[in-house]
This record gives structure tokens, sequence and C-alpha cells, in this order.
């Protein structure tokens, strides 16, 4: 179980992040949800270990970003080296000796080739496969499904619902409500730094409601008519 205690996070006067408390258990996938510059980012990096703030984000006192797997929206990839010598590279991070590297390329990507000119959803796919490979515990990821195919849409739907029955703990954003409707068994809605609202599968529709905002239906009228 991750437990977050009163985590702030500023760059200088300007508060990112205000207070969060949340709890994140084993064999659960939890949605972060928020306009574009809420803080989701911010707070991935936060409970990733990238980012030093206020507070405390406890995992069964173990250090979290030893067993965590981040997957960022702007992917970085060293020039010359191939998607084969990419997940190699994270699996020695890790200290895996044994994993075959060709048969976990559930994605059919072309491993011989530069990873840096893969495509934006194959560079997306390279990066999720190597956390896959790297056997985390946790997963955070940031906008997983963004840029890649709807095959590979799939693929990643059925990725999270295994690292569900393995016990793991996953922790996504999304801006496409559907994919989070369909996997998500915790919603939080991050507004302005802020946990404005969480809520468990079947209540999700409370915090789409509090995503359009208050008189959107009467300005879209305005603009419509």
């Amino acid at each position: 179980m991750i437990i977050i205690e009163s985590l702030s996070k500023s760059y200088g006067s300007h508060k990112i992040l205000n207070n969060i408390n949340l709890t994140f258990k084993k064999g659960t996938i939890n949605g972060i949800v928020g306009e574009n510059g809420a803080g989701k980012t911010t707070l991935f990096k936060c409970i990733s270990g990238l980012e030093n703030f206020e507070g405390a984000v406890d995992y069964n006192n173990k250090t979290l970003k030893n067993v965590t797997g981040y997957l960022a929206t702007d992917l970085f990839f060293f020039s010359k080296m191939t998607g084969h010598e990419y997940l190699q590279l994270l699996c020695n991070a890790r200290g895996i000796n044994d994993s075959n590297i060709k048969e976990s390329n559930l994605f059919n990507l072309p491993l011989n080739e530069y990873a840096e000119n893969y495509s934006t959803g194959m560079k997306k796919k390279l990066a999720l496969t190597g956390l896959l490979i790297q056997k985390n515990e946790v997963y955070i990821l940031d906008e997983p499904f963004n840029g890649v195919d709807i095959h590979s849409n799939i693929i990643i739907q059925e990725i999270l619902l295994k690292l569900k029955q393995l016990d793991k703990i996953v922790i996504m954003a999304s801006h496409i409500f559907s994919t989070l409707n369909e996997s998500c068994d915790y919603l939080h809605y991050l507004k302005d730094g802020v946990i404005k609202n969480s809520v468990s599968k079947g209540n999700f529709e409370a915090i789409e409601n509090d995503m359009k905002g208050d008189g959107i239906d009467s300005k879209l009228m305005d603009i419509l008519t």
C-alpha cells in the first residue's frame, strides 16, 4: 500500500501541489484526472522519487523509486541506441540477467532499429515494454494511451488487467475518460494542485460532472446559438 500524507510541492513562490493525501492499495488501478496544468505530472514525479517535496510517501517502508516503473509523457532515448539495447539497459538497471527480450516484445517493435527514429507511439510502447520487463511492483503511467494505435490500446488494456491480477499498484492519468472508466477501480480529481474529489468505480460520473465545470451548458449554448 502506498500512503501519501500532506504532500506539497512548490517551485519558488508558485505552489503546484497543496496537501495531497491519498492511499493506493495493491491490486488496484487508480486514475488521476485534471485539466492541463493541474499538477498530475508533478505528482507522479514526486511519488516516483524524481522530485523533492514536503510531506511523506510511504510504501511498506521500501524505497519506492527502486520498485516503480514510471512512464513519462516526454520520453528520452540515447542517440544511436537500438530498441533492444534500450530494453537491456533497463534490465541492467534492475539487475535482471535472465530476461528474454525478444519474447517480451509484445508490440512487435523493430528492436534492431534506433529507438530515436521510432514514431511517438512506438517510443511509448518501447518504454512501457521496458517497465514490464523490469517486473516493477508499482506502475505510474502518464497518458499511456496517447499516441498509440487502436490495436495497441487493446493490448495496454490487457496489460493493466494483468497487472491488477498480479497485485501490482497502477496509477495513471488519461484525458480519455472512457479508458479510465473501463480500467480504473478509483478515480481522483486533481484541480489547482488539490484533490477535489475521490470516488470508487460506479461513481465516476460524479467526477465527470465536476470536470464539466459550472455553467458549461449555458456557455455552450451562447456559443452555438
